[in-house]
């Protein structure tokens, strides 16, 4: 006759004084798309044979994942409670006791909000604010503020974290980035960047981000950093084709277009295409007029650019859609006012763009829906500013 434990059916050969002793439990993190990824350590007894699994359990809802060695990941979690989970061997002879339990974490849904860093809140201040712009319902909040005040910065994350690059500190360029973990809005040191600079533009997807860093101490620059988010390590990126600043990125999980803005002295149609793997630079199709200071965001197929400043044409309303599979480059749902300095972040179905400096700075958002393009009001920013960034929880990766 069999006999029940926790993690399923034993069979007639169940022994617990041959069965493993309990695992040593690790931290639980968070993962995407309401999941935890359970870390732990293996028993130093192993019972009477080798150890053919391990079992994870959540607390609350008896959520399980199960894997030959550490980390488990649970999935399945409900979006906003809390868990904790413990951990259990398995050999032929029977389930070891269950570990002590983790930490708590709390479930979080992808593409659910955006982190705005809003730069230049009130001229010529640098403000550490950030607002956390939920999409569902455009609900606007606090989220946790920056480690240093800044602005002319840059953002690019995954589903779990954003890196935020702060750019410039009271007149003076800074390698600083912070790294703002969604879960708990908790802000820590990332990882910095190669060079002092500010006025760049990122993208990434789910492993690393694209840092652009636009402008250093001896000007415009082609430098790109690779910042893999795992470990946060920073490495050099496939350079621009042309040394620029001012600029704006989007993508998807393979290639990140870089509109570079402030090219060779004047503004630019120019934009590359970084593919990620390998870190191979191409030709982009061009922006439909030359511009500066825009800002950009979109989803797995399109991003739409918000093209900023034209030198003739003063600020823009325009947008360009950018689809990504042909590189063709159409019209996009036109902001509401010309603006530039402005930033952007979105998920799946819908950008908010932060529309910057407007006549004068402003607290506009503009909803920009991709189905359709259709264009309608944003939550407004808690200050009127310029010279943002932003990042979401989503799972293409996201940018200024």
């Amino acid at each position: 006759m069999s006999k029940r434990y926790q993690g399923g059916v034993l069979g007639v050969g169940f022994n617990p004084l041959q069965a493993p002793n309990a695992p040593t439990i690790g931290t639980a993190v968070a993962s995407v798309n309401n999941s935890a990824s359970v870390a732990f350590t293996a028993p130093a007894n192993v019972g009477g044979s080798a150890i053919t699994g391990y079992t994870a359990r959540s607390n609350l809802g008896g959520f399980g994942g199960a894997a030959a060695s550490s980390p488990i990941t649970v999935t399945g979690l409900t979006n906003g409670s809390s868990y904790t989970f413990g951990v259990f061997a398995l050999n032929s002879y029977g389930p070891s006791p269950i570990s002590a339990f983790s930490n708590s974490i709390t479930a979080a849904l992808d593409g659910t909000f955006g982190v705005f860093a809003l730069g230049c809140a009130t001229s010529p201040t640098y403000s550490t604010t950030r607002d956390k712009y939920t999409y569902s319902g455009c609900v606007v909040g606090s989220a946790t503020a920056a480690t240093v005040s800044s602005r002319f910065g840059s953002a690019a994350g995954n589903s779990t974290t954003g890196i935020f690059a702060l750019g410039n500190n009271c007149g003076a360029q800074v390698t600083t980035r912070d790294k703002y973990t969604y879960v708990g809005c908790v802000v820590s040191a990332g990882g910095a960047a190669t060079v002092a600079s500010c006025k760049g533009s990122a993208a990434g997807n789910s492993t690393v981000g694209i840092f652009a860093l636009g402008a250093n101490c001896t000007g415009r620059s082609t430098t790109r950093n690779k910042y893999t988010y795992s470990g946060c390590v920073v490495a050099a990126g496939g350079a621009a084709t042309v040394a620029s600043s001012n600029g704006a990125a989007a993508g998807n999980s393979t290639v990140g277009i870089f509109a570079l803005g402030e090219a060779l002295g004047s503004q630019s149609t120019t934009r590359n295409k970084y593919t990620y793997s390998g870190c191979v630079v191409a030709a982009g199709t061009v922006a439909t007029i030359s511009s500066r200071f825009g800002y950009a965001a979109g989803n797995s197929t399109v991003g739409i650019f918000a093209l900023g400043n034209n030198s003739t044409c003063g600020r823009l309303t325009t947008r360009d859609k950018y689809t990504y599979s042909s590189d063709v480059v159409s019209a996009g749902g036109a902001a509401t006012t010309g603006s530039q300095y402005g930033s952007a972040a979105g998920n799946s179905t819908i950008g908010i763009f932060a529309l910057g400096c407007t006549n004068p700075t402003s607290a506009a958002r503009n909803k920009y829906t991709y189905s359709g393009c259709t264009v309608a009001t944003g939550g407004a920013a808690t200050a009127t500013s310029r010279y943002g960034s932003a990042a979401s929880n989503g799972t293409s990766g996201v940018n200024i």
